[in-house]
């Protein structure tokens, strides 16, 4: 009998720790779920990206459940990746093409931010002003020494930005107007590797956004007008765009978390610290 009452104690005693055992599984269950991971992967831009990185880690210091990644490329790269579902959120320093949209034609694009292309020279070069005419004329070849245009006695070295990026493509349009570009240009993928090659060439001319704009290159005056944010915000500094990032379709409640905290004020505040012009 004792023996029997020792059995049946026992397994009571079993019975509670599985039970017990159980609801703790069952509690960590569901604090996994009320905390889920989110992981985002943003890529695209260039003029974008150090907006996007510093949101990022902002974004993930308030929200700890989140892990997000942002990449280059440009925003060629932004645009496909996002119509392609390859990215949850791409980034684009221009307007979406006519011809992309017809691709992909459920792309969403917010505007987060304002900017301008400025036309650099190395801070030695005395050159501080250019037209319209002159631009065209040296990035199509036509032009080829700095004395032309009121320099020194030297060739003029063309920098320019790859066929994805859509700092190129504003200049294109904007400041070319839609010109040619020689073929002796040298190709460079970012705003950061256009500024650090003319910084290195007392002979080179490039363009960038107004945001990586410092002490390092000299910001020419384009059509009598310097490229700074008061004068695009003005409209007198022509040379300007929208900066955007893009979703297909319709975000998801987790991106729209994100693309929500760049337009609040704190997201604009990073906007601002970064060199760029608030939409908000």
């Amino acid at each position: 009998m004792k023996k029997y009452i020792s059995v049946l104690i026992g397994a009571v005693f079993i019975a509670l720790i599985v039970g017990l055992s159980g609801c703790t599984e069952s509690t960590n269950g569901s604090d996994n779920a009320e905390v889920q991971k989110v992981s985002l992967k943003i890529s695209g831009s260039t003029t974008v990206l150090p907006i996007a990185e510093e949101a990022a880690k902002q974004f993930m210091i308030a929200n700890k459940n989140y892990m997000i990644e942002v990449t280059g490329g440009g925003s060629g790269l932004g645009v496909k990746e996002s119509g392609e579902n390859l990215n949850d959120i791409g980034m684009a320093s221009r307007d979406v093409k006519s011809s992309e949209f017809e691709i992909y034609p459920s792309l969403q694009v917010f505007g987060i931010a304002k900017d301008g292309v400025a036309i650099i020279v190395q801070p030695e070069n005395p050159v501080s002003s250019l037209t319209r005419e002159q631009v065209i004329a040296i990035y199509s070849g036509e032009i080829t020494n700095w004395n032309e245009v009121g320099g020194n006695d030297a060739q003029i070295n063309v920098y320019t930005r790859d066929e994805e990026s859509g700092t190129r493509e504003v200049f294109f349009e904007k400041a070319l107007n839609k010109g040619n570009i020689t073929k002796k240009a040298v190709v460079v993928a970012s705003n950061g590797a256009m500024k650090s090659s003319v910084k290195a060439d007392v002979n080179g001319i490039g363009y960038l956004s107004i945001g990586y704009l410092d002490s390092s290159v000299k910001g020419c005056e384009y059509e009598g007008v310097i490229p700074t944010e008061a004068n695009v915000i003005s409209g007198t500094y022509k040379v300007s765009r929208t900066l955007n990032v893009i979703t297909n379709g319709e975000p998801s409640q987790e991106v729209k978390a994100f693309i929500d905290f760049l337009l609040s004020s704190e997201g604009q505040k990073i906007v601002a610290e970064e060199g760029y012009i608030q939409v908000n």
